[in-house]
């Protein structure tokens, strides 16, 4: 990403989201928009693939708290791309030191994840003192990479190691990623090498912008590759084995560092970004870091008590004990048999009691609840509903 492209972009509109949008709402907008136009889902389509790439580079400054508050600082000092000076700055002319400003050159600047060291490593592409370019000659950090997974229920709580398929632009195998067939490109004449030519804006500093002649790269194939016309980058595809997590939540997105695409000049790899989906399962369900299921037992289970067994996700079945009178829709807590959490202990199992009843009797049966009925006839569990609303 250029340092123009950093500062003229609205990522806010990108994402449809305020400037005061929450980290929540910044990151449901973008799992929304991304479902929508993943291409996956628009097999063939080039603006949704584009559309695709805006959202991600959205996403990569705004989900990230100190690349949005580089960002957010930027935009409000360029304003409408422009540098807005203080009062004292009516002349055109700036009497102190931009490195000292931004914090470059004490080192008092805040690191921040894909964009260096701070405001005083984004600027320093800005601002070009003395008329000449500067020397950006360092490594390029690879892209980050958006990809998607659905695991089973079971997968999701207990972890698990999926293939995923990548495709990324990596350096070309043909030219070693030089651009020229015959492995020797020459310096850009036009920027000296450093990727970047000065754009005179006024008030006596001057902005970058990536080199058109060389694409940002620096240097020239004079014997352009066939297989990458000279690019130095080529698609490529590659299987990785990428390991889940436990207790991991549907549509969770997973950071991987250093897994994605290459970097160039012996830049780090970009990231990898997972998105997981996690399926259903016809017996249990989850709430936070517990499992929940439901269990049927019969009314004489309920109204005398007794043992029962459960089922555990995974493991082997526990026995509860019902206590006399439990009533219907009661839950109890099986400690320990939860989903996996952060720091490696379980959540519970919540056990909801359902009393079952049944659609056939048998002669036997019917005369021994026409006998209970008998005996409780004179209790009627409605009295106090009745009396409630009466009082009401």
């Amino acid at each position: 990403m250029s340092t123009k492209d950093f500062i003229e972009k609205d990522y806010y509109k990108v994402l449809g989201v305020p400037k005061d949008a929450t980290e929540a709402e910044i990151k449901k907008a973008y799992r929304k928009l991304a479902r929508e136009f993943h291409p996956d889902a628009n097999k063939g389509n080039v603006k949704a693939e584009e559309r695709f790439k805006e959202i991600s580079e959205a996403n990569d400054v705004l989900g990230d708290p100190k690349k949005r508050k580089e960002y957010d600082e930027a935009r409000a000092l360029f304003g409408n791309g422009g540098f807005r000076p203080g009062p004292g700055a009516a002349g055109g002319s700036f009497n102190f030191d931009l490195g000292d400003l931004f914090g470059g050159a004490q080192g008092g600047g805040a690191g921040a994840g894909g964009f260096g060291g701070g405001l005083g490593d984004v600027f320093g592409g800005l601002f070009n003192r003395g008329g000449t370019a500067g020397t950006r000659t360092q490594p390029r950090r690879g892209q980050d990479i958006d990809t998607e997974v659905t695991l089973s229920f079971t997968e999701a709580i207990e972890g698990a190691t999926v293939p995923l398929r990548m495709t990324s632009q990596s350096p070309c195998k043909a030219c070693s990623g030089t651009g020229d067939k015959n492995g020797t490109p020459r310096v850009c004449p036009t920027c000296v090498g450093t990727g970047q030519v000065a754009r005179g804006s006024g008030g006596g500093f001057s902005l970058t912008d990536p080199c058109p002649d060389c694409k940002g790269r620096g240097l020239i194939a004079e014997h352009p590759c066939t297989e990458c016309s000279g690019s130095g980058r080529a698609k490529s595809s590659r299987t990785m084995q990428v390991r889940i997590p436990a207790g991991v939540t549907d549509g969770q997105r997973i950071r991987l560092r250093g897994k994605g695409a290459p970097g160039e000049r012996g830049g780090p790899a970009g990231d990898l970004y997972v998105v997981v989906h996690v399926g259903s399962h016809p017996v249990f369900g989850r709430k936070d870091d517990n499992l929940t299921v439901t269990v049927p037992v019969t009314f004489t289970e309920a109204a005398l008590g007794g043992e029962i067994k459960v089922p555990t996700l995974g493991g082997p079945s526990l026995t509860l004990k019902l206590p006399p009178g439990t009533p219907n829709g009661r839950t109890m807590r099986a400690r320990g048999k939860g989903a996996v959490r952060k720091d490696g202990t379980r959540g519970d199992l919540l056990v909801t009691v359902e009393v079952s009843v049944p659609k056939d009797l048998s002669g036997k049966a019917r005369d021994a609840l026409e006998a209970y009925r008998d005996a409780t006839a004179e209790e009627d569990p409605r009295t106090e509903l009745f009396e409630a609303a009466k009082g009401a």
